[in-house]
C-alpha cells in the first residue's frame, strides 16, 4: 500500500469504502471500521483513491487534514493486514500465559493479574516472556498493549518489567558504597 500523495489514500482491491452522514466506513477481509469525519475536512472517493482536502485555510483545518488522511490510511491497512504490538517480559519469575481468552500475568505481585481480551483484539503468548496484541484497529491495539505494559513498566536500574519489543530502556547506575 503506497501513499499516493499527501492528501490521498490508495484503495487496494477487495476493500470497499463508503462515505455518508459525516462518517467514512472501510470494509475489507478482516472486517469493517467506521470513523466520524469532522466538518473541517472533506473526504471523497475518486478513481480507487480516498482524497482528503481541508475546508478552508485555518490552522485547525490544515492540522486535521493530515490527521484524517493518516487515520483513513490506518483503517485501510487494518481491514487488509491488521496491526500487532509485541511485548517482552524481563525479570526473574515474571511470566505470562493465556487461559482461554484471558491473559494471566505473574509480575511479582502477591496475586496474578488477569486481563480479559477486549472484543476485536487478539492476545497471544508464543512464550512465557512474550505477548502479542493484534487487531484491525490501530488505536485499540496500541491502547491494550499500553494497558498491559502499565502493570509493570520497565524500571531503570535492572530493566525488569514489561517493555515493547525493541524498546531501549535507559539504565541508571546504582548507589555507590
Amino acid at each position: 500500500m503506497s501513499r499516493v500523495g499527501k492528501n490521498a489514500v490508495e484503495i487496494p482491491s477487495g476493500v470497499e469504502v463508503s462515505i455518508a452522514d459525516g462518517r467514512v466506513e472501510v470494509k475489507g477481509r478482516n472486517g469493517a471500521l467506521r470513523r466520524r469525519i469532522l466538518p473541517d475536512v472533506a473526504v471523497a472517493v475518486e478513481d480507487r483513491r480516498i482524497v482528503v482536502t481541508p475546508n478552508g485555510d485555518s490552522t485547525r483545518a490544515r492540522a486535521l487534514w493530515g490527521t484524517t488522511r493518516a487515520n483513513i490510511q490506518a483503517m485501510v491497512t487494518g481491514v487488509t493486514e491488521g496491526f500487532e504490538r509485541r511485548l517482552e517480559i524481563q525479570g526473574v519469575g515474571y511470566r505470562a500465559q493465556m487461559q482461554g481468552a484471558t491473559l494471566k500475568l505473574q509480575l511479582g505481585y502477591s496475586h496474578d493479574i488477569e486481563i480479559p481480551a477486549p472484543e476485536g483484539i487478539g492476545i497471544a503468548c508464543p512464550s512465557q516472556t512474550e505477548i502479542v496484541v493484534s487487531g484491525m484497529d490501530k488505536q485499540r491495539v496500541g491502547q491494550v498493549a499500553s494497558d498491559i505494559r502499565g502493570w509493570r513498566p520497565p524500571e531503570p536500574y535492572k530493566g525488569k518489567g514489561i517493555r515493547y519489543k525493541g524498546e531501549y530502556v535507559l539504565r541508571k547506575e546504582g548507589k555507590k558504597k
